[in-house]
């Protein structure tokens, strides 16, 4: 039977869509790609729509090969003609916010001045490129990982050469100037199937570990006072940059993202993030007269019709 399938590691981030798709009425069925199992490439892909939700992170959960289990299982299915959505392409920009950065440049969209450093060697001497204060963070990111505030770069130096080094997953860091908001949040804008669904805030007085699923609370990703305390919607809110975000996902054939951006103190808009494999958080989706699951659920079930 032609159904749904949803392409993940994590089955606790999995309830929420689950229960979507069954208010629904899709069928679905779960694909874990947790880098331990096997493909038989002389074989066919069964019919369906295959959703990839591939998490960045995956490597923090103790799933290191996640992500090229991934990229083996999205080829077969493209090469053989199956509709993915968040496919190959879409994966390549999910694990690396140096490809992100790069088509959001192009894309004429304000980001970050950044410099990406493969190894330790010299991340002291290239983090002098930028002025005191600045960022670090992992270029094989997800749940805000490695992200470092440093008001000094005698203070990154000892951090650089000291034991609690946070080493990134593919071994690239990210340094890169810190943007100075207006306002103690950044904005979330997510985007279900080429429509605009809704914004959100997402408070930076803790820190910047801002995944909005509560599984992430279940992990320590989000403070002790819990996630609902974090992110509000932004209520009849038109994001300024929603028709660029749009055009941008578009081009790129994202279907399914949320686009961070921050609004500075000196008036830019700079985006920072794409997250494909994007989650929703309960206290946002009780404000809104949308749902992120929901809507997925509608839409994917829509393409398994046609």
């Amino acid at each position: 039977m032609s159904q749904v399938y949803v392409l993940h590691e994590n089955p606790d981030w999995f309830p929420p869509f689950a229960a979507a798709f069954d208010a629904e009425r899709v069928p679905y069925t779960e694909w874990l790609l947790d880098g331990d199992g096997a493909l038989d490439l002389d074989t066919e892909p069964p019919p369906g729509v295959f959703w990839s939700r591939m998490s960045a992170s995956a490597h923090t959960r103790g799933h290191p090969g996640a992500k090229d289990h991934t990229r083996a299982v999205l080829r077969w299915l493209e090469a053989g003609g199956r509709r993915v959505v968040g496919g190959s392409g879409v994966l390549e920009l999910e694990m690396s916010k140096v490809a992100q950065l790069a088509a959001l440049r192009a894309a004429g969209l304000d980001t970050p001045r950044t410099v990406a450093v493969a190894g330790r060697a010299a991340l002291a001497a290239r983090a002098r490129r930028l002025p005191a204060p600045f960022v670090a963070k992992h270029n094989q990111g997800g749940k805000g990982l490695g992200v470092h505030r440093f008001d000094s770069h005698e203070a990154f130096d000892r951090y650089v050469a000291g034991p609690d080094f946070d080493e990134p997953a593919d071994g690239v860091t990210l340094l890169q100037e810190y943007v100075e908001p207006a306002e103690p949040f950044v904005t979330r804008v997510e985007i279900v199937g080429g429509r605009f669904l809704y914004a959100l805030a997402a408070s930076t007085e803790h820190g910047f570990e801002l995944c909005p699923a509560d599984a992430c609370a279940a992990d320590a990703a989000c403070p002790a006072d819990g996630p609902a305390s974090l992110f509000e919607l932004r209520k009849d809110y038109r994001p300024p940059l929603l028709d660029a975000y749009l055009d941008f996902a578009a081009r790129h054939g994202i279907e399914v993202a949320g686009f961070e951006y921050i609004e500075t103190a000196d008036g830019r808009l700079v985006t920072y993030d794409v997250n494909t494999n994007t989650n929703y958080n309960p206290a946002v989706e009780a404000q809104s007269d949308r749902s992120g699951p929901t809507e997925i659920a509608r839409y994917l079930g829509a393409l398994l019709e046609r």
